[in-house]
């Protein structure tokens, strides 16, 4: 028998079950016991069985593929969402496609609708801006929706969202503690909704602290590495400009201190950044002494099994917001 005509029935005789049950196998159905699981996989390598993806795609109206959109796939945070959304997918019988927005709303509204008609069961949306206007017209694919990192107000879908506020109070409040009375900040789009609550912690902290938020240093744009050292780069030349800032995102984080360890001048040598997301090599940038950590591991986790519950029919008929606690993470000062 070549292994082009090997068919579901020949696996079932091989392992000695019914078709049904060699079907939940191939569908990572939990209520499989694990002997049975066991003597149909030995079956299916044995006889060489390859399951024809796109015939049971027909059959089910499924293709077990979920897309992911982010505005970019250079960034560590958006690629370990994706790395951790892949491992969980796999586990519950899924595949992934990953999709880059490239930042601009234009191409994001492209990609949802070359996603859907793609026949993806679920999409999990990095959304790049605060435009949901596209958005009703992917209703008419019926696909489930899960949002991650931040959302599109007035569209109702599962989220995975971190306390953005309180990471941001809570760094900004320690550089207080530890006598930094004026600090600035380099901010995002405040369209975005992440953006929008880092600058409400930030601002926040300096209340309760009874410290001047001085309008001037707070900048704000498209936090990307060129945002963060042209900014860097207009602060320094003004002698008044406060020597503490907190920034948004390892983005912006990247670009100032790229720009300070070029100028090489002495007042670098007092700037101190406190800065959301903390990556493996944060304790490197020599200006950082505190670092916001997202569980980034357990949201692309939560995401991955938000949307095939949604898919599958399991769980609450109303969309769920789940939203993690940050960690702020000490680094010594590089002098």
């Amino acid at each position: 028998m070549s292994k082009a005509t090997v068919t579901i029935r020949h696996v079932a005789e091989r392992a000695k079950v019914s078709t049904a049950t060699v079907s939940r196998v191939l569908n990572n159905n939990p209520c499989v016991r694990q002997r049975t699981r066991q003597t149909v996989l030995e079956a299916i390598d044995s006889l060489g069985y390859k399951l024809n993806v796109v015939a049971r795609s027909l059959k089910t109206s499924r293709t077990h593929t979920i897309g992911v959109l982010a505005p970019d796939l250079s960034g560590d945070f958006f690629m370990f969402i994706a790395e951790s959304m892949n491992r969980e997918l796999a586990r519950r019988g899924y595949s992934l496609v990953v999709g880059t927005s490239q930042s601009s709303e234009e191409e994001e509204a492209k990609q949802v609708r070359h996603l859907a008609e793609r026949l993806v069961d679920g999409i999990v949306l990095i959304p790049v801006g605060g435009s949901n206007a596209y958005l009703p017209q992917i209703s008419d694919f019926n696909i489930p929706i899960v949002f991650v990192d931040r959302i599109l107000k007035g569209y109702r879908a599962d989220k995975v969202l971190v306390d953005n506020e309180e990471g941001a109070c809570k760094a900004v409040s320690a550089l207080i503690g530890e006598g930094h009375h004026r600090i600035g900040y380099l901010g995002g789009n405040p369209e975005v909704t992440t953006a929008e609550e880092r600058y409400k912690g930030y601002c926040r902290a300096m209340k309760e602290a009874g410290l001047e938020i001085e309008q001037k240093y707070v900048r704000f744009g498209n936090p990307t590495l060129p945002f963060g050292y042209r900014a860097m780069e207009d602060i320094i030349k003004d002698p008044y400009s406060p020597n503490t800032w907190f920034i948004v995102n390892i983005f912006t984080h990247l670009g100032a201190t790229n720009y300070l360890i070029s100028e090489g001048e002495e007042r670098t040598r007092q700037i101190t950044f406190a800065s959301f997301d903390e990556m493996p090599y944060s304790p490197l940038l020599r200006y950082c002494r505190y670092a916001v950590q997202q569980p980034i591991a357990e949201m692309g986790k939560a995401a991955a099994n938000l949307i095939i519950d949604r898919i599958e029919g399991i769980g609450p008929p109303e969309p769920q917001t789940l939203r993690f606690k940050t960690r702020l993470i000490q680094h010594k000062l590089v002098r």
